[in-house]
């Protein structure tokens, strides 16, 4: 027991395991790409944005259903959407929902053969609605930069302690820090690759 106490001790005090590092900086470029995925990007809108709004059943209610375990979203062609309601009664709700949304800025229509169908235009984007989609996309950027900021300190601290406890030599804590940069460094830039890319399709719109 007594060896496998110290076993922990060395994996806890390993000063190149980048494991938090490297999962801090990959939930903040994951929810980058989610922050950026419900950005209407060169005009085109992004069913799941539909898909994850949030629809009170009943009025008034803190309970609330996704709009997707409601209905099928579905490309219509051209610059509009149906959605395919389940139930009937939840047509209304759903109808609230949408245009309840000021992020959206959509107004759903019902479907004059299907009364189960709504139809959703799909405005084109104007100029007020890509600056605000660039603004938010590098602000998008600066969250995820701050995640992996956040995350280098928190492994900053980590090496301090280790430094501090003297239980690593001082060239493996000089080394752990270079590489630690190194990891901070391709998150930085992977944050800028996906916020460039996202910006570009904006402003081709």
């Amino acid at each position: 027991k007594e060896e496998e106490a110290a076993e922990e001790e060395t994996e806890v005090e390993d000063p190149h395991d980048f494991s938090t590092l490297e999962e801090g900086i990959s939930k903040a470029l994951g929810k980058l790409k989610n922050d950026l995925s419900k950005l209407r990007t060169g005009g085109r809108f992004n069913p799941e944005v539909l898909e994850n709004l949030r629809v009170h059943l009943i009025k008034d209610s803190k309970a609330s259903e996704k709009l997707g375990d409601l209905a099928q979203v579905l490309p219509k062609g051209g610059r509009s959407l149906m959605i395919l309601v389940g139930e009937k009664e939840h047509v209304k709700p759903i109808i609230s929902a949408i245009q309840g949304s000021r992020d959206l800025n959509l107004q759903p229509q019902p479907d004059a053969q299907n009364g189960s169908q709504l139809n959703v235009p799909i405005p084109p984007p104007t100029k007020e609605s890509r600056d605000l989609a660039l603004a938010a996309a590098s602000k998008a950027g600066e969250t995820a930069n701050v995640g992996i900021r956040n995350a280098r300190g928190a492994m900053q601290k980590r090496l301090r302690a280790m430094e501090l406890k003297k239980v690593v030599r001082p060239d493996d804590l000089k080394k752990a820090h270079k590489e630690m940069e190194k990891v901070v460094e391709k998150g930085v830039a992977d944050v800028k690759k996906s916020v460039d890319a996202a910006r570009k399709t904006m402003e081709q719109a």
